[in-house]
């Protein structure tokens, strides 16, 4: 042995610390270690089920609970919300299969939830009557399991199997069964897929695309399938054959299989990132033909026609066509080297596609000017496609419409909704005035309260919409306590919508309710998102707090009276508020939130959203993003407004760790934090109605107490 007491020394320090970087690995979820993280005091609490985390999210969770839920108002508010969401008067929403409309539905009786089905004219009843298909409390109490309902996949034209996708606890990830619509009971021996993401598509009685988890290197770095296969019935799932492989840097690959009687195809998509795609049609001989489009716009087809939405301009057929354009033509052509693309809608400054659906003969298109809906109902014919404006919404709301069975029938189901306007369900067919069928009752006075919507400038002069609900007549003293939200992320638009919960338990308090619509999101359609991403990520969280000293400056309300809300990648945005602009708000509530942006791509899904974040483990990305990573910015000496993080045990999409660890951080900092986990409920946070409302109960009496 070296007798150098230097040396000597120096591996004592190497052996303590290896010892130690033993602990700590074994303390977090080795799924989540990489070996060049900087020490973390905190990354114990990444172990999502581990004992030590466990016991201090049980220990928060008490804190929480004593603080907030023990009191006959919040006794008073939870059994409101509860009434609301076990009501029998909300709108049961149907989907056509076959002849028969289907509908999954919880109330008081039924926890868990009831999958049944019924006829239309049966449906248009006040009390119609129902085929039960499938109870799930039946289901989780026989098995010992809590199930929360994922989707049903028919199998067309018969419509008498179906693969049921369930979740343990509300995770992303599912398991695969099929039921049989006749005798109401899971099939033996049929195709069936243990709890994985991914899933099962229908190609014909006994074959099915499959992408899950076929063991190990089959899955990306972002936890989805990599592997699409053929699956043939009575055969293992290990013989399976082999449709499509994609890389373990990928997002993930699925087939798919389109039933449209007559035109019956394949696809296989292969999402190298969260909004770059690669799609492939699947000849009868297995073969793959790559589509020529543009691998970030968004590809479709119904009967003959083909859609593509673009992203980004593109040059095609000796046109350039700009970003946020929706183009159509006929696949067929297409496939046989045809490029005459006709644009059916064109972005404006102000205009962009929400979304459009199918009916047999027309197309409706969702357009939002400044965040407002309208419809356009367009019908192709011999001189192309022609354009008609859908007349008679209500102002401040939004619209939506779908083909009720796009093969068969031009009718539509027409939803309107908005702050103040409870929820319709309209049913027309094109040609004709719709007529409602089904209708929310007013859950909350709405008659002295008014919407209005403003704009205001960010840093850089974009102008910033949003909307305001508040008592009319509101005096503009800056007292009025005001619960401001958005999410601005993943071109996700955010548009008005009635929430009852909101509305009973917010806005008829004599309170404020405001919904901001920042870059990110997908308001002004895709530049407006792509004008915040990666290195200009910062831009959104200037939009933001652009809304909320705006509400100050027009003395809506004050520092001390406004909260600020987000999940998921909202709480990435409030979390940001907290950190960037603490002397703006009064209270924060950060749900299911991302906070941690130096581990992110590499927890759950989180290597997916590199796109949207960029790369924290290239130095050059890791400049940028950690101006915008609350749990690095936090800082002893500032002064932080009262937070609560609420995230769930099952979420298997942001990571818990994220919340614990960034609230754990606080704590230490003797910040004032709140922190509760509900052990159920996937990335919703919920898995029934009685937990949703205790979470919502939670969370708006936070803000009561910290804003009054």
């Amino acid at each position: 042995m070296n007798s150098n007491p230097t040396i000597r020394f120096n591996l004592v320090v190497l052996i303590v610390l290896i010892l130690n970087f033993i602990t700590w690995a074994g303390k977090m979820d080795t799924a989540a270690y990489r070996a060049d993280d900087i020490p973390d005091p905190y990354l114990w609490l990444e172990n999502v089920t581990g004992d030590s985390a466990l016991t201090w999210v049980k220990a928060k969770n008490a804190e929480s609970k004593k603080t907030l839920s023990e009191s006959p108002e919040f006794d008073k508010m939870k059994s409101g919300f509860l009434s609301i969401l076990n009501s029998k008067e909300r709108i049961p929403y149907i989907t056509k299969k076959g002849a028969l409309y289907y509908n999954f539905w919880r109330d008081e009786a039924h926890s868990k939830g009831i999958w049944r089905r019924t006829t239309f004219a049966e449906y248009q009843k006040a009390e119609p009557k129902w085929e039960l298909l499938l109870d799930l409390d039946s289901l989780s109490k026989f098995e010992n399991t809590s199930w929360v309902w994922h989707g049903a996949h028919l199998l067309k034209p018969e419509c008498t199997r179906a693969l049921v996708s369930l979740s343990r606890g509300g995770a992303d990830a599912t398991v695969v069964r099929e039921f049989d619509l006749s005798t109401k009971a899971f099939v033996k021996g049929g195709f069936e897929l243990p709890e994985a993401k991914g899933g099962l598509d229908w190609i014909d009685r006994d074959h099915v695309f499959v992408s899950t988890d076929f063991g190990a290197g089959s899955l990306t770095e972002s936890g989805y399938p990599r592997i699409a296969k053929l699956w043939t019935r009575g055969t293992p799932l290990a013989e399976a054959e082999l449709v499509f492989e994609g890389k373990a840097t990928d997002v993930q690959v699925a087939a798919s299989h389109d039933d449209t009687k007559g035109f019956e195809r394949d696809f296989v998509v292969r999402d190298i990132s969260f909004f770059h795609t690669e799609t492939y049609y699947r000849k009868s001989d297995g073969t793959l033909f790559k589509l020529d489009i543009p691998d970030d716009s968004k590809f479709d087809v119904f009967r003959e026609w083909m859609t593509v939405q673009l992203r980004t301009a593109w040059t095609v057929g000796g046109k350039t066509f700009p970003p946020g354009a929706l183009l159509v033509t006929r696949f067929e052509d297409f496939l046989k080297g045809g490029r005459a693309f006709e644009m059916i809608f064109e972005p404006t400054k102000h205009r962009s596609l929400e979304g459009f659906s199918w009916t047999r003969h027309h197309l409706f298109l969702n357009v939002l000017d400044d965040v407002k809906n309208s419809l356009l109902i367009l019908t192709p014919g011999e001189k192309g496609w022609q354009s008609a404006p859908f007349e008679g919404a209500p102002s401040f709301c939004s619209i939506s419409v779908n083909g009720v069975d796009p093969e068969e029938s031009d009718d539509y189901f027409l939803n309107i909704t908005g702050f103040l306007v409870p929820s319709s369900l309209w049913f027309g067919s094109v040609g004709g005035a719709p007529k409602k069928i089904k209708s929310l009752p007013d859950f909350f006075d709405a008659s002295k309260l008014e919407v209005s919507q403003h704009f205001v400038k960010s840093k850089d002069g974009t102008e910033i919409p949003y909307f305001q609900v508040s008592p009319k007549g509101m005096k503009s003293n800056g007292t009025c306590p005001t619960y401001l939200t958005g999410y601005g992320g993943f071109e996700i638009s955010y548009t008005p919508y009635y929430s009852a919960i909101m509305g009973s338990g917010w806005m008829t308090g004599g309170n404020t309710f405001v919904l901001a619509n920042i870059r990110g999101g997908g308001e002004y359609g895709p530049e407006w998102h792509e004008s915040a991403i990666k290195e200009n990520r910062m831009r959104c969280y200037e939009d933001f707090s652009a809304v909320a000293k705006d509400l100050i400056r027009r003395k809506v309300t004050s520092p001390a009276h406004l909260g600020v809300e987000g999940g998921s990648n909202g709480g990435l945005l409030v979390g940001n508020m907290l950190t960037q602009y603490p002397e703006l708000f009064g209270a924060v509530v950060c749900r299911a939130p991302l906070l941690d942006m130096k581990r992110y791509s590499h927890l759950l899904a989180g290597a997916s959203w590199m796109s949207e974040y960029g790369d924290p483990d290239k130095p050059e990305e890791w400049q940028y993003i950690q101006k915008f990573s609350p749990y690095h910015n936090l800082s002893k000496t500032v002064k932080y407004p009262p937070i609560l993080f609420t995230t769930s045990t099952r979420d298997d999409r942001v990571y818990p760790g994220h919340a614990r660890k960034m609230a754990a951080k606080m704590v230490e900092m003797g910040k004032d934090v709140l922190f509760y986990e509900n052990i159920e409920g996937g990335h919703g946070g919920a898995a029934d109605n009685d937990q949703i409302a205790f979470m919502e109960a939670l969370c708006l009496r936070f803000l009561q107490l910290r804003l009054r």
